[in-house]
Order: structure tokens, then sequence, then C-alpha cells
């Protein structure tokens, strides 16, 4: 039987989120890895809504968007309503895993250690004496639902907290213990783990000016831990994958403290950019920039095959 292959690739970038700037970087990344094999339609989104006079025959979509629109699951979604055929994970999954509490619930039911944490909506803001009694005085408050480390904040102290809290103004947010330990992530191809990758921050803080801005921040990969650990990470985050009804891709994250990992999130559409984690974790099984771009579309185009082949039978 010939092989079915789209006629192009559609990669949809940019968006509307906290997170448009490295989405904005992602996608010329990858259309240009692309485009060796493929041919690539690279259209930015400067709006929480899909082009209306775009061509969706015949081609395959990869939405290389972070957070809001792109990773949430509105915009797989749509794409489904459409019956178009699309790369990563589905809108369900994808909606899972931008609720880092609900992922952390799953952990648990898994047996994977996760941080001690509370859950709140902005506008129901717990005090910071009774957080405090909960988890400690070394503290992280975030967003459940942002990726790139956005709207994160470190807290030492009860004033430090109070801050914290005092700008939370809407979403919903976790505080979690502090663990203090190495910053692991791992990245996954159709649900097999690839290198572990560890994140050295100078500064100790991995946050946002860390990733994109920040000239001296570290990455080893892979990283250095025994055999024992380094298969139990793994091992976790291809559980994880599972459990989460991932698809294609995804990369998991973990904070190891003294021997124990802790799960802290999974993210359905990792940033593609020349300082990402992704192509880090894929260049230790030997794919080098353009092989992992193949492979991330890999599960877009079998499916576009599968789906042209059944109506041919119809």
């Amino acid at each position: 039987m010939d092989k079915i292959e789209p006629r192009r690739i559609i990669l949809l970038y940019g968006g509307i989120g906290e997170e448009r700037e490295v989405s904005l970087q992602s996608g010329p990344a990858l259309a240009n890895a692309l485009s060796g094999q493929y041919a690539v339609e690279a259209v930015r989104l400067d709006a929480a809504k899909l082009p209306e006079d775009l061509d969706w025959k015949d081609a395959v979509v990869f939405p290389a968007l972070h957070g809001s629109f792109g990773e949430d699951g509105t915009l797989q979604a749509e794409l489904e309503a459409m019956e178009v055929v699309y790369c990563g994970s589905d809108a369900a999954a994808s909606r899972l895993c931008m609720a880092k509490d609900r992922t952390k619930v799953i952990a648990r039911d898994l047996e994977i250690a996760v941080p001690e944490a509370i859950h709140f909506v902005a506008g129901e803001n717990p005090l910071a004496d009774a957080v405090i009694e909960t988890l400690g005085s070394s503290l992280v408050v975030k967003p459940a639902n942002m990726g790139s480390s956005v709207g994160l904040h470190f807290a030492e102290n009860r004033s430090a907290l109070g801050v914290a809290l005092s700008q939370v103004h809407r979403g919903d947010w976790l505080i979690e213990r502090r663990i203090r330990g190495r910053e692991l992530t791992v990245g996954l191809l159709d649900g097999k783990a690839m290198g572990i990758v560890e994140v050295v921050s100078k500064s100790g803080v991995y946050d946002y000016a860390a990733k994109y801005a920040s000239q001296e921040t570290e990455y080893r990969f892979p990283a250095a831990l025994d055999a024992g650990l380094e298969s139990e990470i793994k091992v976790a985050a291809e559980h994880l994958f599972s459990a989460c009804s991932c698809r294609d891709f995804a990369r998991i994250d973990f904070l190891l403290e003294d021997s124990t990992p802790y799960f802290l999130e999974v993210n359905t559409l990792p940033g593609l950019t020349v300082t990402s984690l992704l192509p880090k974790s894929a260049s230790c099984e030997g794919l080098d920039f353009e092989s992992l771009a193949a492979a991330l579309v890999r599960g877009g185009c079998e499916r576009y095959a599968a789906k042209s082949r059944e109506g041919v039978r119809r």
C-alpha cells in the first residue's frame, strides 16, 4: 500500500497567553526544522481563534503554542470539532495536564511523590498564618494552570507569603512546600522516556527569567544519576504519560530532594526554543533537532494516513 502523507504541515504559533513570547521562538524554530521534509505553512495567531480563511484540507496541524488557548485544550477541541488532524495530546488530556492540582492527584494514585500543597481560587485566598501552620514557612506560590514558570513566587516567611497572596487576583493557584533539590525534567516520545536533563540555575531559582533570559543557567544532559534512580524517574514519567492519556510527546518535570523525586507537572506542548529542554532530552537518545521535529509530527501524520484510508474504504 502506498504511503499516505499530508500535503503540508500547518504550524500554529504565537497565541494570546502569557507564554506568547516563548511560542514566537518555538514556531519559527520548528518550522525551519521541518521544512526539509514537509511543506510547512507557519501561521501566527494574534487572537484566541483560528483563522477563518485557512484551508485545512490535506494538512496536519502542529500547535506550537503554550499556555492559554494553545495548551489548555481549547484549540484542540476546535480542531476536533472541524475533524482536523493535529499533533500532540487531545483536548481532554490537554485540559487535564494544564491543571496541576488534578495531575498531582493522579501522581498520588500512582504512588509518585508530590509536594504537599494547598489549592485555592483567587478571591478565596487563604490566610498566611494558616498556610504556614500546614506547610511550613518555605513555600512556592504559583498558578495551577500555567507553564514556563509564569507567575511563580517564592516565600520564605510570613511577610513574603502575604505579599505573594496579595498579588493573586484571578485564576486557580497552588501553594506548595518548597522542595530544595535538583531540578530534573524528562522528555517523552510516544510514551517512552528519553534522557533526563538537570537544570542548574545560578540564582538557585529556575523561573521564567532563568529559562528564557539568563545566560547563566547550566544544563546537564544526561543528568548524573545512579542507574536505579534514573530508572525510577523514567518509569514514573512513563506511568504519568499513560495515566494522563497523553499522546505523541510531552515533557515531565521533577524535583529531586535527597533520594525522592517529586513530580511537578506534565507539559503537553513544551517549548522548542534554542534553550528548551525537550531537544536536550532527545539529544541524549541521539536525536538532533531536525530528527526530533520529524518525530514530533509522526503521530499526527500516522493518524492522518489512517483517517484517509478510512475515508477511502467508506
